[in-house]
């Protein structure tokens, strides 16, 4: 990983050409990471969007392995020439969802994906420019706030209402200075602030009361009010703490969110709730899937989840894979040879061997799908420091990870039963092998021309392959099911996922005056 700054070379059109502002913006920020801002910005976008408005979500800068891919006209064809396609944080996609649009990099122009606990790729506007160490990208990011207010600007222009999110905290003041997603980002755009409280974690006044503290008075005038988020029980017991948080700072009260229950009906934002999986039990079918390190659009097995039949179990650090499982998914990751290395360090690798010789299943998907082959070559060091690490050797391939990233929303149908398959490819690794010649998948680029995709072995137990989002194809995700021992509930998934998001508007209309929180818009 370098010790310097990538070389950053912003190709921005002048501030102001993309059309005046047409859209009033109302910032929401916590008093910590997790307290529900991605979740209530997205119920927010969809209730305002159902009311009429032209709605638009933005994040300048989200830290999030599990990412979303986009198409944008500004952002370059990829290197096989396909379509342009940038990535961003999987919170802004749903959000622009809930919009009723399409994702773009301008809704989180600045992308953080964790590779090492100390660095991160950095994506800036859809293109991944390097990695960095956080000492490093400290020191750069007000470099990028000319792109952060362009984006910003940009969805002003075609919108009524731009809902920003911030990031973690808004009152860690050592950052302030090179702030780009928090209160130097609303001071330069001139948004006011709502400030979100999580009631469920506790310590809610100390937090609300604190942040004040923390802000120096421009910052205090900024904010135009606080909510409190994820209650449960008889609020008129916490209200004297409301009465008490409003004497101390002067911010109004502008509401409570009840706890909402269908949240786990929707992508989840980050790795964080991992730490709390969602899950399954009472069906016929074990599925488990190792906690890698770097996990990474983990949001893959959702779909699994909702299926009645599938236990669906995550594998922590410290425990063995289950030998009553029926089948084992190896994930993405941000690292695949660092989560080789967990792997083996776990015993995972002898279980996963053992699980194969008794007639199990394996289903690699993208870093997993590496993992499944002979090896795994890094010669230019892009995940971490340079060299290669042996795979399970499960699939007759090898991969070397290369510079380009591919970055592309694709379909095809698996290559057995023809059934009808989407997805998205984000990956920078190159796959070869005998084993390609059984592929899994035969997926149809934009030209329509078919090409294999993936690998699987003669009796149909492992396979492996680079897209993501495969279970959710329904068509697919049934015969899938039938095929490994497992009755389909035939659930209509992206529908469900719509579903949850009126749900999800309705319970926020339910609880919150979307009248008075729109005038505090500006």
């Amino acid at each position: 990983m370098t010790d310097s700054a990538p070389s950053i070379r912003l190709e921005l059109p002048p501030l102001g050409t993309h059309g005046p502002r047409r859209a009033r913006a109302l910032m929401i920020q916590g008093t910590a990471s997790d307290v529900g801002k991605s979740l209530l910005v997205a119920g927010l976008c969809r209730a305002y969007t159902r009311r009429g408005l032209v709605v638009r979500p933005f994040k300048a800068q989200n830290m999030s392995n599990n990412a979303a891919v986009t198409a944008d006209t500004d952002v370059p064809p990829g290197p096989d020439g396909e379509a342009p396609r940038g990535e961003i944080g999987r919170a802004q996609a749903l959000q622009a969802r809930a919009c009723g649009v399409p994702p773009s990099i301008h809704m989180n122009p600045v992308l953080l994906k964790p590779q090492t606990n100390i660095g991160s790729q950095v994506v800036l506007r859809g293109r991944a420019l390097g990695n960095c160490p956080a000492r490093v990208y400290h020191e750069m990011r007000q470099g990028l706030m000319p792109a952060v207010l362009d984006s910003f600007e940009r969805l002003c222009a075609e919108a009524d209402l731009v809902l920003v999110e911030g990031a973690g905290s808004g009152a860690e003041i050592y950052l302030r200075h090179c702030d780009i997603t928090n209160m130097h980002f609303a001071e330069r755009a001139d948004v006011p602030v709502v400030v979100v409280g999580d009631l469920d974690k506790g310590g809610t006044m100390a937090s609300l009361v604190g942040t004040w503290l923390l802000l120096d008075q421009a910052d205090r005038d900024r904010v135009v009010g606080y909510l409190v988020n994820k209650f449960r029980g008889d609020f008129s017991l916490f209200e004297p703490a409301c009465n008490t948080i409003t004497e101390i700072t002067g911010w109004p009260f502008r509401g409570m969110v009840r706890w909402f229950e269908g949240a786990s009906r929707l992508p989840a934002e980050d790795s964080l709730a991992l730490e709390r999986p969602a899950e399954t039990t009472g069906g016929t079918l074990n599925v488990v899937i190792p906690r890698l390190s770097r996990v990474a659009n983990f949001d893959d097995m959702d779909p699994l989840a909702a299926e009645p039949a599938v236990n669906l179990r995550w594998i922590e650090p410290g425990r063995p894979i289950p030998a009553e499982t029926d089948v084992v998914i190896l994930p993405g990751s941000k690292t695949t040879r660092a989560d080789l290395d967990v792997l083996r360090r776990e015993g995972w690798d002898i279980d996963i061997l053992a699980h194969v010789r008794r007639g199990g299943r394996v289903v690699g998907l993208c870093a997993g799908y590496q993992m499944l082959g002979r090896v795994v070559r890094d010669p230019l060091g892009i995940e971490g420091e340079p060299g290669e690490t042996p795979g399970l050797g499960l699939l007759d391939i090898e991969t070397e990870i290369g510079a380009d990233k591919r970055l592309i929303e694709i379909a095809g149908r698996e290559h057995r039963s023809g059934c009808r398959i989407t997805g998205y490819e984000m990956h920078m690794g190159r796959t070869t092998g005998p084993g390609l010649e059984r592929p899994w998948l035969r997926l149809e680029d934009s030209a329509g021309k078919v090409h294999p995709e993936g690998a699987i072995t003669a009796d149909g137990r492992v396979m492996g392959g680079y897209l993501h989002g495969i279970f959710g194809a329904d068509e697919f995700r049934a015969h899938w099911l039938e095929q490994v021992g497992a009755q389909a509930a035939r659930i209509d998934f992206e529908a469900r996922i719509e579903a949850a998001l009126d749900e999800l508007a309705d319970h926020i209309e339910g609880c919150l005056d979307l009248d008075a929180l729109l005038a505090l818009s500006r």
